[in-house]
């Protein structure tokens, strides 16, 4: 008996001990509001705000974090504390700054992502009165819907129960974005997904859709979740790999973009743009290579970044594929208590040749340009106690800081006419690469705008707890403005498009079709 007593108090103890380990890591009510405190005062003092995307989305950041203080202060598990940051996080509405975990941080279970076998996208056909719809779904969805097969356009109107406005609603704060095009895009894609960053009480063990065929008909279909490592897909969107250009064919493909050429002798060029990353400056001198080579200098490019990411050096690219002359976009610094520490930790990366954004070389010169801006302008500026640095061309990476951001096409270059199509997959330096293309009068463009996220830099910190000194999470703050080279502030504010084609579940299946008819149309071709 005495020993069974034991037991039990031995098993009670480890529980309470167990409790309070993790407590531990969100230390008192006091240290949080101390936390918050700091939070938004080093937003307000740090954060490179865009006053024209604060107005587009209506935003007011101070109000904004402040509602989630008292749950903050009140949050006391570990992933209570993350979810309340990251929609402290997200008051900003910057799809570039994120909530992350750091060593001894915050804890949360379900780090892997889990998928159910189906996708959905944003149906942008009527303004103000956007949907979700299936758009594509695992080879096997027999084995989980029976007679209820989903097909491809059928709206989802609610959520494990929950009508899909409402459910909206309560998980838009989770999401990062700067564009209301952007959230529901990034929106539909996380719809079918787990992960660490949707809360346990958003979470079920399947998830429960119920759909609406283009006739009306509603049905209502329940889905387990799987590693989407191990699902086959349809394959739906968009015709992706070789077939989705009808009428080209592939001539080769690289890190950048895979090119394309017209089956019937067209002077046209595709490239299937993947982003602007470490092999762009090698992958464009292959193209106007390949190009001369073979007497294309002078056909039409229909550039598709539809799907494509960020990176740098988007200016080397156009020099290539213009024949026109172009300013490039600007960048500034905000001035705060961290811009010191930047300018050292840029200082250290340029004399270790470093000078990179995430591993893509940020400048084409040897940074030099941009140390000297570092050390010299921005320095004055926070000497001066200004709030912002001097604009100038974007990170000094094609230009000096007394230029005027006019850049001229390469000596070796296309001649012919560019079209390019935009989508609100991707942005940051692929917002820059549209900003600059459309500003400039250099290309047609098709499609929908890219994301309109852009900024010089960001700012990351482990954050700790002010009384306790123990870290939280890692937090983020946007550093600089990008400015188009119209002059207004990029951020939120991406370069709309000649022909605006919205993504629609009637046009789904056949839009990269349609932005082709487009080009064609610009082009004179048939």
């Amino acid at each position: 008996m005495i020993k069974s007593y034991l037991n039990i108090f031995l098993m009670i103890l480890c529980s309470v001990l167990c409790s309070c380990q993790k407590a531990s890591h969100v230390s008192t009510a006091k240290d949080r509001a101390a936390l918050f405190d700091y939070i938004l005062a080093k937003t307000m003092e740090r954060e490179a705000f865009s006053p024209i995307k604060n107005e587009i989305l209506n935003l007011h950041i101070k109000a904004g974090m402040l509602r989630f203080k008292d749950e903050m202060i009140a949050a006391n598990t570990d992933e209570k504390l993350f979810n309340v940051l990251m929609k402290i996080s997200n008051a900003r509405k910057d799809r570039h700054l994120s909530v992350g975990l750091v060593d001894g941080g915050l804890e949360l279970p379900g780090m892997i992502i889990s998928h159910a076998p189906i996708r959905f996208a944003a149906d942008y056909g009527t303004p103000e009165a956007y949907f979700f719809f299936v758009s594509d779904y695992a080879k096997n969805i027999l084995e989980y819907t029976g007679e209820n097969q989903p097909e491809i356009g059928d709206k989802l109107t609610a959520v494990n129960g929950q009508p899909i406005a409402e459910y909206f609603d309560v998980r838009e704060p989770y999401h990062r974005y700067s564009t209301i095009n952007g959230l529901w895009w990034k929106f539909a894609e996380a719809l079918p997904q787990q992960t660490y960053r949707i809360p346990s009480t958003l979470k079920e063990t399947t998830l429960q859709c119920t759909l609406e065929k283009k006739d009306g008909l509603q049905y209502t279909i329940e889905l387990p979740y799987f590693d989407p490592e191990n699902m086959e897909w349809q394959g739906f969107y968009q015709g992706f790999g070789d077939e989705r250009y009808p009428g080209f064919s592939k001539v080769y493909s690289c890190q950048t973009y895979v090119l394309y050429k017209h089956d019937q002798g067209q002077k046209v060029l595709v490239l299937d743009w993947y982003g602007f990353r470490e092999n762009l400056v090698a992958d464009m001198d292959r193209l106007v290579a390949y190009a001369a080579e073979h007497n294309m200098l002078d056909y039409a490019i229909i550039w598709d970044g539809t799907r494509s990411r960020g990176g740098s050096k988007g200016a080397y690219a156009l020099q290539r594929l213009s024949p026109k002359p172009f300013k490039t976009t600007f960048g500034n610094v905000r001035i705060s208590d961290i811009t010191g520490e930047f300018i050292r930790d840029r200082q250290k990366r340029f004399v270790r040749k470093n000078v990179t954004d995430h591993g893509v070389t940020e400048t084409i010169n040897d940074g030099s340009w941009l140390m000297d801006w570092l050390e010299s302008d921005v320095t004055q500026a926070i000497k001066d106690g200004r709030a912002y640095s001097n604009n100038v061309p974007f990170k000094l990476a094609h230009l000096p800081k007394h230029s005027d951001g006019i850049l001229q096409p390469a000596e070796i270059h296309f001649t012919g006419k560019l079209v390019c199509f935009f989508s609100p997959y991707g942005g940051s330096h692929l917002d820059q690469f549209a900003a600059q293309v459309v500003d400039n009068g250099m290309a047609y463009t098709i499609g929908m705008p890219a994301g309109g996220y852009s900024n010089t830099w960001e700012w990351e910190e482990t954050l700790v707890f002010p009384t306790s000194k123990k870290p939280v999470v890692q937090f983020m703050w946007s550093m600089g403005h990008t400015i188009r080279p119209n002059g207004e502030i990029l951020e939120g504010n991406p370069a709309q498009m000649n022909d605006y084609i919205p993504v629609t579940r009637h046009n789904y299946l056949t839009y990269t079709e349609i932005l082709l008819e487009s080009a064609f149309k610009h082009l004179g071709m048939k």
